[in-house]
C-alpha cells in the first residue's frame, strides 16, 4: 500500500510532505514495487502514528472494571473508531478478589487477542490491549477523588504480586500515596524492577514525593488531580515531579480538569518529553448525558463535566484521547507536534512497546490516522488495514 499526497509525521517531531508505505501490516522504507499494490491519495491530510491511551476507565457505557470479554471487546472497538490504535485502560479501587478477576479477564482478551493475530485470522479491528494502569487499592483516603474509600488498602507486597500474578505481566503501573503506609518506602524498592510504580491520589508533601521518587517511583497520574496543591511554599507532589527527571506524568486535557494557563506551564517546567497525554475517561465517553456510575459511585455528567452525586467532585472525564488532543492543540495552543508526541511515541516509551508502535518508522506496525487541516479524523489503518465506516 502506498498513501501519497499527506504531510508526514516524522520521529523527529515534524511534518514532511510525503508518502507512507506499508506492507504486511508494517511499515516500510521503500514501495513493493508491485504493478498491482494499493495506491491511496491522502488529500494533504496529517498522517500521524494510531494515538495510544495509557490511562482512561471506559466508554460507550462499559467500563474496564465490569470485568467481561465483551466490556473489553468494546473499548478496543470503540477507541479504534476515534484514532487510539492501543490502549492501557485503569482499574478503580476495589475489593482484592474483584480487581484480580478483573485483571484476569483482561489477560485473558489480550492473550486471545494475540492469539488471532499470530494465526492470521481476519478478525473485526481492535485496539491493541498493551497494559493495565492500576490507579489502586494503595491510595489516600484524602484525596480519594471518584474512588471508594472503604477499598482503599496500605501499601502490600503480597498483594501486590497477586496484581501482577493475575494480570500474566499486563499490569505495566501500580498507583501509590506514599504518605498514606509506614512501609511505602520499602514497597516502592521491592516493587519498582516489577512493576512501574505511580504516585496516584496522594496528599504528600514536596519530601514525601521526592523521596518516593528517590526511591523508584517514575510516573505521576493525572498530574494536578486528585494530589496535593502546588504553590510557592508547598509544591507538593508537582515540584517533586519538576525535581526529578525521571519522572513522567500525564495530564487530561478535556478542558475541564486543567486551566489551559497551568498545561501550558506544566510544559515549560517538565517539556515534551516528560509528558502523556491522557483521557482518563469514563463509561459515559460518546454516550448522552445522563447518570452513571464509575467504580461504584454514581456519577452525573453534563456536556463535559463528569461529577460525584455524593459530594460534587469531578469524577473522571468523558473525552475520548483524540478529542483531547484537539482540545490541547486548539484550546491550549499547544503545537501540534507536541501533542502528537505526548499521545503517540511518549506512552509508547512508558508502556515499552515503542520498539513496535508509537511512530511512522520502517518496521514498525501500521497504525495510522489521517487527520484533515480541523483535525478531523479522515482515515484509520491499524496493522495497514483500513478501517472502513460500519465494519467495525
Amino acid at each position: 500500500m502506498i498513501i501519497r499526497n499527506v504531510k508526514v509525521y516524522t520521529e523527529d517531531k515534524r511534518f514532511e510532505d510525503g508518502e507512507i508505505y506499508i506492507r504486511d501490516g508494517r511499515f516500510t522504507e521503500y514501495p513493493s514495487g508491485d504493478k498491482a499494490e494499493t495506491i491511496i491519495d491522502g488529500q494533504g491530510c496529517y498522517a500521524v502514528p494510531g494515538l495510544i491511551d495509557m490511562h482512561f476507565h471506559g466508554c460507550m457505557g462499559a467500563d474496564f472494571c465490569d470485568g467481561t470479554q465483551e466490556v473489553v471487546d468494546e473499548l478496543a472497538r470503540y477507541e479504534l473508531s476515534v484514532g487510539v490504535t492501543s490502549i492501557c485502560p485503569a482499574t478503580m479501587t476495589l475489593p482484592v478478589e474483584e480487581l484480580n478477576h478483573i485483571l484476569k479477564n483482561g489477560a485473558d482478551y489480550r492473550r486471545k487477542q494475540r492469539q488471532r493475530m499470530e494465526s492470521g485470522e481476519a478478525a473485526p479491528l481492535r485496539a491493541d490491549l498493551v497494559g493495565i494502569n492500576m490507579e489502586g487499592p494503595f491510595i489516600s483516603k484524602a484525596k480519594k477523588g471518584a474512588q471508594d474509600e472503604r477499598n482503599i488498602l496500605s501499601c502490600n507486597d503480597k498483594v501486590a504480586e497477586e496484581f501482577l500474578g493475575a494480570s500474566e505481566g499486563l499490569v505495566k503501573y501500580l498507583g501509590v500515596a506514599p504518605e498514606d503506609s509506614e512501609n511505602s518506602m520499602e514497597f516502592i524498592h521491592n516493587m519498582k524492577d516489577k512493576v512501574h510504580i505511580s504516585l496516584a491520589h496522594t496528599n504528600a508533601d514536596y519530601d514525601c514525593a521526592k523521596a518516593a521518587f528517590d526511591a523508584g517511583a517514575d510516573h505521576a497520574v493525572h498530574l494536578y488531580n486528585a494530589m496535593s496543591g502546588f504553590s510557592h511554599r508547598a509544591p507538593g507532589v508537582v515540584g517533586a515531579v519538576v525535581d526529578s527527571p525521571q519522572v513522567v506524568a500525564e495530564l487530561i486535557c478535556d478542558g475541564i480538569h486543567i486551566h489551559p494557563a497551568t498545561v501550558r506551564a506544566t510544559f515549560k517546567m517538565l517539556g515534551e518529553d516528560r509528558i502523556v497525554l491522557i483521557s482518563d475517561s469514563m463509561r459515559a465517553t460518546g454516550m448522552k448525558d445522563g447518570r452513571y456510575t464509575l467504580g461504584g459511585l454514581d456519577v452525573d455528567v453534563k456536556g463535559k463535566l463528569a461529577t460525584l452525586v455524593s459530594d460534587g467532585a469531578i469524577a473522571g472525564s468523558v473525552t475520548n484521547l483524540a478529542d483531547c488532543v484537539r482540545t490541547a492543540v486548539k484550546e491550549m495552543n499547544i503545537p501540534l507536534e507536541t501533542a502528537i508526541a505526548c499521545a503517540t511515541i511518549n506512552p509508547a516509551k512508558c508502556l515499552g512497546i515503542d520498539t513496535e508502535t508509537g511512530s511512522i518508522t520502517a518496521g514498525k506496525t501500521a497504525d495510522l490516522l489521517l487527520l484533515n487541516g480541523e483535525l478531523e479524523l479522515k482515515a484509520v489503518f491499524k496493522r495497514g488495514r483500513l478501517l472502513e465506516s460500519g465494519t467495525y
